[in-house]
């Protein structure tokens, strides 16, 4: 919502602190919670979004491809991105932020983040990471004044909006200004803060403001808060949302700002039916009950009941936040905020609220900020000469210009380890939306677990927690992921590691003012023995119809010997093949077999073969079956074969294809080809994934497609293996399909 006069933040100053709390709640109880809505459609259950607050476009992409993506962030909440008044002072301030909740049309080609291409390219680069964008549509009104020049150096004057076009009759008239918060009409239908109010009963005017959001979301956007909901009725919100939905194939993800301070005519409850009765709403009564426990009065032990009965909405409606950027800086009605102002406090609210099993929590990420002052509280983001944005990316660095806190730089509270981390806690646990092993010192000391998925103590006191919990999780050594990074790659823990014994139960240290998080998917190995991928290949092996080819040697992962457990082959362009994960710097012996059935084998003449695996990278042998020859090399060419199939996935998975020769990974599903999702295709939980691959040109080639989870687990899908005949060297084939 626009903040660019003080006497808005005098007249709206509702305190939302002293919401009459209800009646306390069993632990038990909290089970019952409701999930909240999946934050957007895509494969991985994901609900914690960011703020890039004024970040430009090309900086967003960035920091989805180095940064979000890989970390599990559902999405980045950009600023408005259509053009909008230009503002060189405000409150005495240099280009203020506010300037950018003044829109003078719906075009992207230039605003204050960038152009519409730029735009178009973040879209694209960050739904291919997984991450979606939500857009802030300002769409209550056009900008404050009676006339100027925008963003795009075009002219506007009051109530003429030229490049939309808007006139006279398309604003509330007659003209009013908002003064009575407890008449709905008056809060709807009249001026916030001078900004000029567009008429939303209007037909035409939804239809303007509808053919914005989904040019939006043709170009891939996922979802839309809206700026100022409460001062458009939920009438003409609901058109405006029922519009969009009927005339795009992906409904968008949909949250409003409605700011509901007690006794108010406007209450969040009134929006609720919109977008099919899943309208989520921003909670602004949550931050301020997380200030009062963790730097307020309160104590952390209070927590143990924290949901709905506070005063905070049900989960399913909420998007939970610590701070936003009105928020930090005093604006939008009453109550106290935590910020990075609060150094580790603030660190460990955040985790918390990632680690807390309610709503849709929405981080935010500030350029450095005062609010004693109009002047500090409008103050734009870092900017260049002219006004432009410098943005943290800027210049081509290796790692973005973050964590300043000195006013003209860019804090990004979404980098603090803590709260990086916790995304993907949050991420892991989303499956168990209950409350398990709760515990507390009857202060502010207290931990509790997601079941079997997670566990998280929080210590806000000087003194050190030194004890043993505990857990629901499953025994195992586990990252620390408040201390430091876990790479999933290479199973390795940056920080803290601590075990958890057979009965759940684990001794952690957790320093003062610190966190300690574990989780499943932060899980190492009990013992780490490194090992490299060796292809076998055997030619002229000549199975009967109903016979298996295996390779079968003097090792656990080759079968010891003991045919029934060796590595079956899959037929490869006239040979056998696969693929298996050996332990490193091994002398291994081995032979090929083929069986109808593997208590009577057919073993290949001869003495044993031998190989010795590398200490890295990767090894392959080739053999004529029952001869010591070389294997003949031919050359037939390749032929690339894409692979597209829509798929349903759950937290954590991923599609892979698999298939009969070396290039799909002879039927090993550690070697099988990463597909990726392909934006725009996601319907909930479904999208299409794809891969290009090249290989052996005008074969028959037999393959599947795998799910593939964090935690190494694969689903196969079901029926008899698919079959592609490849064309002709050098040309290509496309395959669509569906999982089965």
């Amino acid at each position: 919502m626009p903040r660019n006069f003080a006497a808005f933040r005098t007249t709206v100053g509702k305190a939302l602190l002293g919401l009459a709390l209800g009646t306390t709640i069993a632990l038990s109880s909290l089970t019952a919670l409701i999930n909240p809505t999946p934050a957007h459609a895509q494969s991985t259950a994901r609900t914690a979004f960011v703020h890039l607050f004024e970040w430009k476009w090309t900086d967003v992409a960035k920091e989805c491809e180095d940064f979000l993506g890989p970390k599990g962030f559902a999405a980045v909440q950009v600023s408005p991105p259509n053009e909008h008044n230009w503002v060189a002072t405000g409150d005495g301030a240099p280009y203020p932020w506010w300037m950018r909740y003044q829109p003078v049309s719906y075009s992207l080609d230039t605003s204050r983040s960038g152009t519409r291409a730029q735009f178009i390219d973040m879209v694209n680069r960050c739904n291919a990471k997984g991450v979606a964008i939500y857009v802030d549509a300002v769409i209550n009104h056009m900008s404050g004044g009676t006339g100027g020049t925008s963003s795009a150096a075009n002219a506007w004057s009051y109530h003429s909006y030229p490049r939309v076009p808007f006139g006279a009759n398309d604003f509330h008239n007659p003209v009013c200004g908002i003064t009575n918060y407890n008449n709905a009409a008056n809060v709807q239908n009249c001026e916030l803060s001078g900004l000029q109010d567009l008429n939303t009963d209007s037909n035409y005017v939804r239809g303007k403001i509808s053919d914005y959001l989904v040019d939006l979301v043709n170009i891939g956007v996922k979802g839309f808060r809206v700026d100022a909901a409460k001062h458009i009725s939920p009438i003409d919100l609901g058109a405006i949302v029922d519009n969009v939905n009927s005339r795009v194939v992906n409904k968008p993800y949909w949250f409003l700002e409605v700011i509901g301070a007690p006794g108010e005519a406007v209450q969040p409850d009134q929006y609720f039916g919109l977008n099919g009765n899943l309208m989520n709403i921003t909670d602004f009564a949550y931050g301020p009950k997380l200030h009062d426990k963790f730097a307020g009065a309160g104590k952390l032990a209070d927590l143990q009941t924290f949901g709905p009965t506070w005063g905070i909405m049900a989960s399913n409606r909420a998007v939970a936040f610590t701070d936003n950027h009105d928020k930090q800086r005093g604006h939008g009605g009453g109550g106290n905020y935590l910020t990075y102002h609060y150094g580790a406090t603030y660190d460990l609210a955040n985790v918390f609220m990632l680690a807390w099993p309610y709503g849709n929590p929405a981080l935010m990420s500030s350029y450095a900020f005062n609010k004693v002052t109009d002047f500090d509280t409008s103050f734009g983001p870092p900017y260049n000469t002219g006004g432009s944005t410098k943005g943290p990316w800027d210049g081509g660095v290796t790692q973005p210009a973050c964590f300043s806190q000195t006013v003209g730089g860019w804090v990004c509270e979404h980098r603090f380890r803590p709260i990086a981390n916790m995304v993907g806690f949050r991420n892991t646990t989303i499956n168990n939306f209950f409350i398990s092993n709760w515990w507390s010192n009857g202060n502010n000391q207290i931990a509790f677990g997601r079941g079997n998925l997670g566990f998280v103590a929080i210590n806000k006191e000087g003194a050190t927690l030194s004890r043993t919990f505990a857990t629901s999780l499953p025994a195992g050594r586990y990252c620390d992921v408040i201390s430091g990074d876990f790479n999933a790659t290479a199973g390795t823990c940056a920080g803290d590691v601590y075990t958890v014994d057979a009965s759940g139960n684990v001794a952690l240290t957790v320093e003062a003012f610190k966190a300690v998080a574990l989780h499943a998917n932060a899980k190492l190995a009990t013992t780490l023995s490194p090992k490299v991928n060796v292809s076998f290949k055997v030619q002229n092996a000549d199975p009967s119809g109903s016979q298996t080819v295996v390779v079968v040697g003097n090792i656990a992962e080759l079968g010891a010997w003991n045919v029934c457990n060796g590595v079956r082959l899959s037929a490869d362009a006239g040979a056998h093949s696969g693929m298996v994960s050996l332990p490193v710097s091994t002398a291994v012996q081995f032979k090929y077999a083929k069986y109808t059935s593997c208590a009577t084998p057919t073993w290949e003449a001869g003495t044993n073969r031998a190989l010795t695996t590398p200490a890295s990278g990767t090894a392959s042998t080739c053999g004529v079956f029952g001869s010591t020859a070389a294997c003949p090399t031919t050359t037939t060419g390749s032929a690339t074969v894409t692979f597209n199939v829509t798929a349903s996935t759950v937290m954590g998975q991923s599609i892979a294809v698999v298939g009969s020769v070396s290039q799909l990974g002879a039927w090993s599903p550690a070697a099988a080809i990463a597909m990726n999702v392909v934006p725009g295709t996601g319907n909930g939980q479904s999208n299409q994934w794809r891969a290009s691959v090249a290989l052996p040109a005008n074969a028959t080639i037999e393959y599947k497609y795998i799910k593939k989870g964090s935690n190494g687990d694969v689903i196969w899908e079901s029926g008899a293996n698919r079959i592609v005949n490849t064309p002709i060297a050098g040309q290509t084939t496309t395959l669509t399909e569906t999982w089965k």
